[in-house]
């Protein structure tokens, strides 16, 4: 069991991740022939090949890809137990969250939190939906805060608090929001494709702008560059504001509700967490409510 430690377990993680054995050695600041040899060795005691040549890359075998699953749990957990030995109050907590959460929805539950809890080591991800419940599920996060996990995964929803996707553009700009530009955030993003599902409901083919993040697409939106479908929470201020207006869209607002989710063994401190985001006291307004089903 020499040949399997830690280590070689992560820089093979980072080489599947990335694709190449320079971009790995380059993240991991190691050098190339460093990578090389922990792969060959990882592949020796496996008695089997987890990469193979491609052109003038490399490819991932099927077994590698079997093998990097089974080491991204295994990193995962080992991760989890340094945080799981220490109490919730000084303990650490990896939170994954999809890009509208981030920008617009968890920056005051955080703050609310450090305050309360200053000793608590924060860590956040921002990625696509899926790739979060991947992570959480591999242990590689704590809780994630996006839509609903997917049935049958084995994670729990511990919080939920109501949201809406609403079409949002610029007060006075469009008579008719299903011949204006939509404005979509990039590929991987869930609003992206209910938007360009409902647009296929409606049998409608207006001009589509891709911006990237949600952020630009709100700001687009608020220039009166096309019109967005977009979390109610995100738009709340601009709406009052009115810097943009709520437009009537057939089948729209649509229902979809923040959930927390978890394994079905949280950590102490994403207990702790969720405790504090259900307390009305410490959050007002902006207070999740506790559930607990997967």
């Amino acid at each position: 069991m020499t040949a399997v430690t830690w280590g070689r377990m992560r820089t093979f993680v980072a080489v599947v991740d990335h694709g190449s054995v320079r971009a790995a050695a380059a993240q991991l600041h190691v050098t190339e022939p460093a990578v090389s040899t922990a792969v060959t060795q990882l592949a020796r005691h496996l008695h089997t090949e987890l990469l193979t040549k491609a052109g003038r890359g490399i490819r991932v075998t099927d077994s590698g890809l079997v093998y990097a699953d089974y080491c991204r749990r295994i990193l995962g957990l080992i991760d989890e137990a340094q945080s799981a030995v220490r109490t919730a109050e000084r303990g650490r907590l990896r939170i994954g969250a999809v890009a509208s959460a981030s920008e617009y929805l968890l920056p005051a539950l955080l703050a609310s939190f450090r305050r309360r809890y200053p000793e608590v080591e924060l860590s956040l991800s921002v990625l696509p939906r899926d790739e979060l419940f991947t992570e959480l599920t591999h242990h590689e996060t704590d809780m994630v805060l996006a839509g609903r996990p997917p049935q049958g995964s084995g994670l729990v929803t511990r919080a939920r608090r109501a949201n809406e996707l609403i079409v949002v553009g610029a007060p006075g700009s469009f008579t008719d929001p299903l011949t204006a530009a939509w404005l979509l955030p990039g590929p991987g993003s869930g609003i992206r494709d209910t938007a360009l599902g409902l647009l296929t409901q409606l049998d409608a083919s207006p001009p589509v702008l891709t911006l990237g993040t949600h952020g630009a697409v709100v700001a687009a939106a608020r220039e009166g560059l096309g019109v967005t479908l977009v979390h109610a929470d995100a738009v709340g201020l601009d709406l009052r504001n009115r810097r943009l207006d709520h437009l009537p869209v057939p089948r729209t607002p649509l229902d979809r509700p923040w959930h927390v989710a978890t394994t079905d063994a949280p950590t102490r401190s994403a207990v702790l967490f969720i405790e504090h985001i259900t307390s009305a006291e410490e959050v007002g307004a902006a207070a999740f409510h506790p559930s607990t089903y997967s």
